[in-house]
């Protein structure tokens, strides 16, 4: 009995100071700490001060000393290959390794630092697939050896070292998982917020619908629109549709449910007042995460004054149109009599040459036919003038101010398209400084012309690169023609000042 005290003693220490390491185990989520519990209970059990736990690196190229005591606390940090060393040697079998003299075993490190060492035992912390690391303990008095219940010991902590491993490994993959799953869902209520503020802030109305016709919700836009609360269209079809409009509705309901996308398409919707409005409607399927449709998303644009506007330019057009005809039938007959008049005179002249020998005393009253002529003919072009000034005035008060109130307008690209291409050819037909350069200056092309036209004005050059749809250095490009062909180049003189006294008659 006496000689079986000292292992049954042995043995208790061994379960009591597995059943603390177990319940430390559950306890210490950190696996630096736990190794080091781990590595002092088993130097304490196998009467020695002295080990280390190396682990392998994350490319299984080396291990690395992680833990140490006693005698290796100044080697945490070392590294060695398979086969190098003790550890190297276990890592490599993957079976424990005693060696009782390692100064002198022919496989130790090449380092000055071990010499003290002498008994030491490695084991493989070993899983089911590779060595992941070694748990080794050393004495450095010669006297003492590691036995075969050592070493059993020893085996049954490095498999809760393993343990350790594989529940930090298992703690921080939990924790990862749940900060992307916090990360994931910090994106989806960031990004419903930011939707939220886009529908919420959106100027045009929009109505979210479930599959079966259900307003699920409006944003504020609908509620001015319509003059419909949310709390009286929210769970229930809108009824808003007028009953002419209903045929085509229908058409782009089964288009949008065929997969297709509805853009602005036009169509009419009745306010709550009883207003019926134009609008341009674009609606779209939103679906689930599997792909099946769940709603849709319906943006109305009222339009109502800008087809109203539309048609009051198509008015002024029409009239503009009459007005210019009229104005250039005018001027081709008064063309005409100036012309037969000129060929009259020209007639006189030569007839008075044929006669002036003989009819040297008609010569001063036919002088006085001449100068009549002349006078004539000046008043002519003033008369001429005067009515292209009439016509630009009644253009710049009558017109023009139309045009700017609808450039500031809602227009679409197309709309302000022909806009700029009816102000560019209104401001054409009408200047008469247009027809003037043309007659002084015939070497000008007639975009020159247009853009000295809009100089003399006083337009910008951003001005005059959106009425006549092009951009800024295009203008600015035949704005250094004009200079070059008035030879202004070099000199300080201001084009729009040239040119409005090009235009005095």
């Amino acid at each position: 009995m006496p000689v079986a005290d000292p292992v049954v003693r042995r043995y208790g220490q061994f379960l009591s100071a597995l059943h603390e390491t177990a319940l430390a185990l559950i306890d210490q989520p950190d696996p630096q700490a736990l190794l080091q519990t781990i590595l002092l209970r088993a130097a304490a059990l196998t009467n020695t001060r002295h080990g280390y736990v190396y682990l392998c690196t994350p490319d299984d190229a080396c291990m690395e000393i992680r833990v140490g005591m006693g005698f290796f606390e100044g080697q945490v940090g070392r590294r060695v290959r398979p086969g190098e060393g003790l550890g190297g040697q276990v890592w490599r079998t993957g079976r424990p390794l005693v060696v009782a003299d390692y100064c002198r075993w022919e496989r130790r490190l090449p380092d000055a630092a071990l010499d003290p060492l002498r008994c030491a035992v490695g084991i493989p912390l070993r899983d089911e697939r590779r060595v992941r690391g070694v748990m080794g303990l050393g004495h450095v008095a010669p006297e003492r050896c590691f036995d075969a219940d050592d070493i059993q010991l020893l085996e049954r902590f490095a498999a809760l070292a393993l343990l350790a491993l594989n529940k930090a490994e298992l703690h921080l993959e939990l924790r990862r998982e749940l900060n992307e799953r916090q990360k994931a869902e910090a994106r989806i209520r960031e990004s419903e917020r930011r939707y939220r503020n886009f529908l919420e802030s959106s100027p045009d109305p929009i109505v979210v619908y479930d599959m079966q016709g259900t307003a699920t919700y409006v944003n504020p836009a609908f509620e001015l629109t319509f003059g419909m609360s949310r709390e009286k269209v929210l769970g229930k079809p809108i009824d808003f549709v007028p009953p002419d409009a209903w045929p085509e509705t229908r058409e782009a309901i089964a288009a949008m449910l065929r997969g297709e996308k509805i853009h602005l398409f036009e169509t009419r919707r009745v306010t709550r007042d009883g207003r019926t409005l134009d609008v341009q409607l674009s609606s779209c399927l939103y679906r689930d995460d599997s792909g099946h449709p769940v709603g849709n998303i319906v943006t109305l644009r009222d339009v109502t004054e800008h087809r109203r506007a539309a048609l009051a330019l198509r008015r002024y057009q029409d009239q503009l149109e009459e007005l210019v005809r009229e104005r250039t039938a005018e001027l081709n007959a008064a063309n005409r009599r100036l012309a037969r008049e000129v060929e009259e005179r020209k007639e006189a002249q030569k007839a008075l040459l044929r006669r002036e020998v003989d009819l040297q005393a008609q010569s001063e009253h036919l002088e006085e036919v001449n100068t009549a002529l002349r006078v004539l003919i000046k008043q002519r072009e003033a008369d001429k003038d005067e009515l292209q000034k009439n016509v630009l005035d009644n253009v710049q008060q009558l017109v023009r101010p139309y045009l700017e109130q609808l450039k500031n307008t809602r227009l679409s690209t197309r709309q302000q398209t022909l806009l700029g291409i009816l102000s560019t050819n209104l401001a054409n037909i009408v200047s008469p400084f247009a027809s003037r350069l043309a007659n002084h200056f015939s070497h000008f092309t007639p975009t020159e012309i247009r853009v000295a036209n809009l100089v003399k004005e006083g337009r910008t050059n951003e001005e005059i690169a959106s009425e006549l749809l092009v951009s800024k250095n295009t203008v600015l490009f035949h704005r250094h023609n004009i200079r070059k062909k008035l030879r202004l180049n070099g000199t300080a003189r201001n084009l729009r000042s040239v040119l409005q006294t090009m235009d005095q008659p």
